[in-house]
C-alpha cells in the first residue's frame, strides 16, 4: 500500500505529481505557492491538493504550541517549571492572562482555513478532470468537514464564505470577513461534508493513513455528539455569533444524541482493516506506529529529512516538526550517581537519548497530581498508568561513553546500565521518604527510602520540575546503533490524531445522553470493550520486564453498574491521556469547570514535595476560544465591527 509523504515550508505547498495508479511509497513532489481554478482543473492539481491536506496536518499535530491549547489549564496538565507566557496564559490559574495574541489556538485557525480553501478548489474543480473518482475528490470533503468541525469547537461560528461565496475557491485577497453561526457551520457544512465523505470514500484507504468511510462515520459521530450538547446547553454556555440554540432542520438534541450513537456503531459493525490492538501497550509502542487502531496521523518519516519534514538531528521548535512531546518532559538529564561509594565525585548517570522514554527535555507542561492519583489510582489493573507515562527513569551512562562498569546511587548502593536511577512511587510509601538523604544527595530534589538503590519520588511530591513523563508520544528511532542517538531532532514518529477505539466512546457517551442502543451495545458494555482491553498485559513498560496477565475480569468488575457522564470522562482521560483531546471533551460536556477549577501540585524547585493546590478561573467566555490577533488586525473593518467579531470576553 502506497504511503503518503508530504512536505510544507515557508508557506508553500509542496504538490504531488504522481499518477494515483503508481505503486510507490513516495508521492513526488514540486513547489507551488499559487492555486488557480485552472490547476484544480488537472489530475496533478487535484492529487497535489489532496496531498496538502493530509500536509497541513503536520503544521497543527504535534505543533507542541498548538498541544499546549489542548491541555494545558485542563485536569490533565498545568504549566511547569520552565513554562512561559504560552502555557502560564493558558492554564488560567493567575499567573497570566489568555489573550487573543497569547492564545496558540491561532495556529488551528491559521491552518485549517487555507486548507478549507484548497479543500473547496479541489471539490469545485474536479468534476472537469478525466479519470478523478469520486472517492478521490470525497478526501477534500472529508477535510474540509474535520477542519470546520475543529474550528466550531474552538471558536464558535467561523466564516463559511472566505471571499468568493460560501464553500466556494476563493483566488483573491479579501480584508472582510462574516462570521456563520454554530448551526449554519454544523448543518452546511460538518455534516453534509461528511456524510458526502461517507458515501463516497472507500472501506480501505487510497493509501496508507488514508481517509477511509470509517474515519468519516468517527468524525461524523463525535460532530453529532458535540452538537448535540450545543443544542441541550445544560450549563447555560454563552456561544458566538449569539443565535437561537434551535436546529435549522427542527431537531432537537435528543434526536442528534441517536445519531451520533447510530453513526458510531455503524463505524464498530464496519471496521474496513481498523481494528483494536490486543494490549494498550502496542496501541502507543513506537515499533508498532500506524498500527489498525489509528485511523488518521500527521506522518513523519526516518527515511528522509525532506519528506520527514525536518532534521533528524535538530528541533526547530516550530512547525512541521514533530515536537509536542518535549513539552511534558522534565530535565531528567540533571540526574547524577557517584563514581565512588562516598560520593565524592559524581557524573550524570541518565542521559538525553533517542528512545521512547527519553528525548529531549523542555519542562514547558506537567501533569496535576490529581491526574496521578486519582484518574489513575488503579495502577495494578489497569495497564494504561504504565503505558501513558515514564515513572522510571534507568541508567544509560555506558551509551555516552562513561567507562564505569558500575555507579553508585541512592543509599550508596551499586546501580549498572539499565538499572533504575529514580523512580516515581505508584503510591505512598509506608515508610517517610528522606530527602535529606546526605551524603547520598540527589540533585534533582528525589529522596531515599531504605534498602532501594533508586531514588524515589512519592505521588504527593510530583512538581512542576519534576514528574510522569509521557511514553505514549516519546522518540522512537532505528538508527541509533550502540550510543544515545540524535535525541534533539523533532520526533521522526507520526502523531496520532484519530483512533478505532474512539467509536466505543462516543457511542456509549450518547448512549448515556439517552440513545435508543442495540443489544451488547448498552453504555457499559461498550465501555467495557475498552477496560477489558486495559487489563490486557504483555509487558511491564516501568518495570522493563515481560509481563503476560491477564486483568480484564477485575478490570470489568471494578465498572460501575450505572455509567455517567463523568465515569466517561475518566475512561476518556485514562485512554487518551496526554493526546489533545481534553480541553474539546471538557467544553463540549460543559464539564471544565467541575473538572479543572482546582488542581494540586508541588512548586518548581528542587526541594518542594509538598502539594499546593491552585484554582483556576474559569470564566463560561473561556469555553470558546479567542480569535487571534492576527486575523483580527488583518481585517480591514471599523472599529465596533471588529469588536463584534472577537469572541466576547477577549476584546
Amino acid at each position: 500500500m502506497k504511503t503518503i509523504y508530504i512536505k510544507l515550508i515557508s508557506g508553500v505547498v509542496f504538490f504531488a505529481t504522481l499518477g494515483l495508479g503508481s505503486c510507490s511509497k513516495i508521492l513526488e513532489e514540486e513547489p507551488r505557492s499559487v492555486f488557480t481554478p485552472d490547476f484544480f482543473k488537472t489530475e496533478k492539481g487535484v492529487v497535489g491538493g489532496i496531498t496538502a491536506l493530509y500536509g497541513h496536518l503536520r503544521n497543527i499535530y504535534g505543533n507542541g504550541y498548538y498541544y499546549n491549547a489542548c491541555l494545558t489549564g485542563t485536569d490533565e496538565y498545568t504549566y511547569a517549571q520552565q513554562a512561559d507566557g504560552n502555557f502560564k496564559d493558558a492554564d488560567l490559574s493567575g499567573v497570566g492572562s489568555l489573550t487573543p495574541s497569547s492564545s496558540r489556538s491561532d495556529v488551528l485557525w491559521n491552518e485549517a482555513f487555507p486548507a478549507i480553501n484548497t479543500a473547496n478548489g479541489v471539490i469545485e474543480n474536479a468534476v472537469e478532470v478525466e479519470g478523478i473518482s469520486d472517492a478521490i475528490v470525497a478526501e477534500a470533503y472529508f477535510f474540509r468537514g474535520f477542519d470546520y468541525f475543529m474550528l466550531v469547537q474552538s471558536f464558535g461560528g467561523v466564516p463559511l464564505d472566505l471571499g468568493s461565496g460560501e464553500l466556494k475557491f476563493n483566488t483573491s485577497t479579501i480584508r472582510t470577513s462574516v462570521r456563520n453561526t454554530v448551526p449554519e457551520v454544523y448543518t452546511r457544512a460538518v455534516f453534509p461534508d461528511l456524510l458526502k465523505a461517507i458515501e463516497d470514500l472507500p472501506d480501505v484507504g487510497r493509501v496508507k493513513g488514508g481517509a477511509t468511510k470509517t474515519l468519516a462515520r468517527l468524525y461524523l459521530s463525535k460532530a453529532y455528539l458535540t452538537y448535540a450538547w450545543w443544542l441541550e446547553n445544560p450549563n447555560n454556555i454563552p456561544t458566538y455569533p449569539e443565535t437561537a440554540r434551535t436546529d435549522p432542520d427542527g431537531h432537537d438534541a435528543t434526536y442528534y444524541y441517536q445519531m451520533a450513537y447510530d453513526i458510531a456503531v455503524e463505524g464498530i459493525d464496519n471496521p474496513g482493516d481498523y481494528g483494536l490492538q490486543e494490549t494498550y501497550y502496542d496501541v502507543n509502542y513506537g515499533p508498532n506506529d500506524r498500527n489498525s487502531e489509528i485511523m488518521l496521523y500527521a506522518d513523519h518519516t526516518e527515511d528522509s529529512e525532506y519528506f520527514n519534514g525536518g532534521s533528524h538531528s535538530y528541533g526547530s521548535g516550530g512547525a512541521p516538526d514533530n515536537f509536542a512531546v518535549w513539552m511534558v518532559t522534565w530535565d531528567y538529564t540533571f540526574l547524577e550517581s557517584a563514581t565512588t561509594q562516598d560520593w565524592t565525585s559524581k557524573v550524570r548517570s541518565v542521559q538525553r537519548e533517542a528512545a521512547q522514554a527519553y528525548g529531549r527535555p523542555w519542562t514547558r507542561m506537567a501533569p496535576t497530581q490529581n491526574a496521578i492519583i486519582n484518574t489513575f489510582e488503579d495502577k495494578v489493573n489497569d495497564s494504561r498508568y504504565d503505558g501513558t507515562f515514564v515513572t522510571t527513569w534507568r541508567a544509560n551512562w555506558d551509551k555516552g561513553g562513561i567507562a564505569n562498569a558500575v555507579l553508585y546511587n541512592a543509599n550508596g548502593l551499586e546501580v549498572q546500565p539499565g538499572d533504575a536511577i529514580l523512580t516515581i512511587l505508584d503510591e505512598e510509601p509506608t515508610v517517610a521518604v528522606d530527602y535529606s538523604n546526605s551524603p547520598y544527595n540527589s540533585n534533582v530534589g528525589a529522596g531515599i527510602i531504605p534498602g532501594q538503590a533508586s531514588f524515589v519520588i512519592p505521588p504527593s511530591a510530583i512538581s512542576r520540575r519534576k514528574h510522569p513523563n509521557l511514553w505514549k508520544l516519546g522518540t522512537y528511532r532505528t538508527d541509533n546503533g550502540t550510543g544515545l542517538g540524535q535525541p534533539n531532532g523533532g520526533s521522526t514518529r507520526p502523531f496520532n490524531i484519530a483512533k478505532f477505539s474512539e467509536l466505543y466512546f462516543v457511542a456509549a457517551e450518547a448512549a448515556v445522553k439517552g440513545a435508543s442502543v442495540q443489544a451488547g451495545k448498552s453504555a457499559r458494555e461498550l465501555i467495557n470493550v475498552m477496560r477489558a482491553r486495559a487489563g490486557m498485559w504483555r509487558w511491564d513498560n516501568n518495570g522493563n520486564i515481560e509481563r503476560n496477565e491477564d486483568r480484564s475480569l477485575d478490570m470489568i468488575a471494578a465498572t460501575p453498574a450505572n455509567i455517567t457522564v463523568d465515569y466517561i470522562l475518566e475512561e476518556r482521560s485514562r485512554e487518551y491521556f496526554g493526546e489533545g483531546y481534553r480541553w474539546f471533551d471538557l467544553v463540549r460536556t460543559q464539564k471544565w469547570t467541575d473538572v479543572a477549577k482546582t488542581y494540586q501540585i508541588a512548586g518548581p524547585d528542587v526541594g518542594d514535595h509538598t502539594p499546593i493546590t491552585f484554582t483556576r478561573d474559569i470564566q463560561p467566555f473561556h469555553y470558546l476560544r479567542p480569535i487571534p490577533q492576527g486575523q483580527m488586525d488583518a481585517m480591514e473593518l471599523e472599529a465596533n465591527e471588529k469588536a463584534a467579531y472577537q469572541n466576547p470576553g477577549y476584546n
